[in-house]
């Protein structure tokens, strides 16, 4: 059995200029992989094993291979070293290349620590493709995400044709009703900071419609960057509960961090 030899990189120029790396660079414009986006304090992750879990499944899903989480970590250890930092937030992409795929990681500035501002939330009718990957080609997304601002909200509330609610564009929700958060089960990612405070706070997991939203009493999204409270969807109109915001906030505070590499970390200081 013969194989065909892989295509040569395709001769991109932006701007104008060449491409210093086509093949990479074609990898990258191709669009298709995934990736974890988080948040890095002192050389330590929140959640760092389930990162790692995170990529090592998609990219055997996606592409066949396993992405070892010891290579995750050599290479973020070695981007953050490179960048002189210790705090910041990072991104690590696994895009399809060739017959395999190349991993990417992306340093810039950390996120601030503490909730995030207050969130209001327009429901669209829209579920993100497999939905339970990080994927790239986030376009319905960013589309919905920027309509929803242009008509005076905050962000975009992905729900299903059915009208039952999903996640957030960018983000996961919870909903409080007085005794426990209720996290949707329509279509969606199983975040990081979700994954770490279900557990840690009085939790189920049901189907959300729309209709019921005012049965509830508070609500807030989640993601890598920040914990906001939600202080409307649409027309249904939610208090800030501090109480819980504080709770909620405690419990994510109270989660371990993990060391990106083992020992003092001095190969981060760049």
């Amino acid at each position: 059995m013969t194989t065909s030899p892989l295509p040569a990189p395709a001769h991109i120029e932006i701007d104008g200029v060449p491409a210093a790396d086509p093949a990479s660079l074609s990898a990258v414009m191709g669009g298709y992989g995934h990736f974890t986006a988080m948040q890095v304090r002192d050389g330590r992750v929140k959640g760092l094993g389930l990162h790692l879990d995170r990529l090592d499944r998609a990219t055997r899903e996606l592409f066949g291979e396993p992405l070892p989480g010891e290579r995750v970590r050599e290479l973020l250890a070695r981007a953050l070293g490179r960048a002189g930092r210790r705090d910041a937030s990072a991104r690590v992409y696994a895009y399809e290349h060739g017959a395999g795929f190349l991993t990417a990681v992306a340093v810039r500035e950390a996120a601030p620590d503490g909730l995030g501002a207050p969130q209001r939330l327009t429901a669209v009718d829209y579920l993100r493709p497999a939905a339970h990957l990080k994927h790239l080609g986030g376009f319905g997304q960013r589309y919905h995400g920027d309509a929803a601002r242009r008509a005076g909200f905050d962000e975009a509330l992905l729900t299903t044709p059915a009208g039952e609610v999903a996640e957030g564009a960018v983000a996961n929700i919870a909903f409080w009703d007085g005794t426990s958060l209720v996290w949707p089960t329509a279509p969606h990612l199983t975040g990081i900071t979700m994954a770490l405070l279900a557990p840690r706070l009085p939790s189920v997991h049901r189907p959300v419609p729309l209709d019921g939203l005012a049965d509830f009493r508070a609500a807030f999204t989640a993601n890598s960057r920040t914990i906001a409270p939600v202080t409307a969807v649409d027309g249904v109109a939610y208090p800030v509960d501090e109480a819980l915001m504080a709770r909620v906030l405690g419990a994510y505070t109270e989660v371990p961090a993990e060391k990106i590499v083992s020992g003092d970390g001095s190969d981060l200081a760049g």
